[in-house]
């Protein structure tokens, strides 16, 4: 996992509530074992009419959303199973930030355990984000995980907050597995010097 320091990127509207895990990453392709190759299915029901036919009425499908790598959507983002091939999805799609008013709680986790950063916001905030990116052709915001601030080009300016943990792992580019080899010279002595019981 690369560590996330700072981030700007375009940001790409998805205008809907309760995106669920299942619109993310539909089940069919979650037969894969290993964790690329699943940004082309991403949104697979609302992006394409039929296998390799766009939707021209899906949004993310506009052309000026193309490169964007900041996901700003709606309220309860994430909901449903808690499939890990979710962020794996929007991550190989090339979203490095999610911003929502709300996540549900096993996505967002795994979100962090994968090296997206989801940021949750007042809706007012998200409004404001999500119209500038309707309104404004390659509108872009500077992440900065480190100051915890989010911020455009354009005078807007907010502040978020971070589990601290989830903060120092995210700048650090480590996962769980990763923090725990932190300490495998402690694991190692324990493991020498406990006491064998069989």
């Amino acid at each position: 996992m690369d560590p996330f320091i700072n981030h700007k990127g375009i940001v790409a509207p998805l205008d809907r509530s309760n995106v669920d895990t299942d619109q993310i990453i539909p089940k069919q392709f979650l037969k894969r074992i290993e964790r690329t190759g699943f940004g082309e299915f991403a949104f697979f029901d609302w992006r394409y009419l039929e296998p390799g036919v766009l939707n021209p009425e899906f949004i993310l499908n506009e052309e000026r959303y193309k490169n964007a790598s900041i996901l700003v959507s709606g309220t309860n983002f994430g909901s449903g199973s808690s499939r890990e091939h979710a962020p794996w999805a929007l991550l190989d799609y090339g979203f490095k930030v999610i911003i929502a008013p709300s996540f549900a709680d096993i996505f967002r986790n795994n979100c962090f355990q994968n090296g997206i950063l989801s940021i949750i916001l007042d809706k007012n905030e998200v409004d404001h984000i999500m119209g500038m990116s309707l309104s404004t052709k390659n509108y872009e915001l500077n992440v900065d995980l480190e100051n915890e601030i989010i911020y455009d080009d354009s005078g807007f300016k907010t502040s978020f907050k971070i589990d601290p943990f989830r903060r120092d792992s995210l700048l650090k580019g480590e996962d769980e597995i990763a923090r725990t080899l932190t300490s495998s010279d402690q694991i190692d002595n324990y493991e020498k010097n406990r006491i064998k019981r069989w």
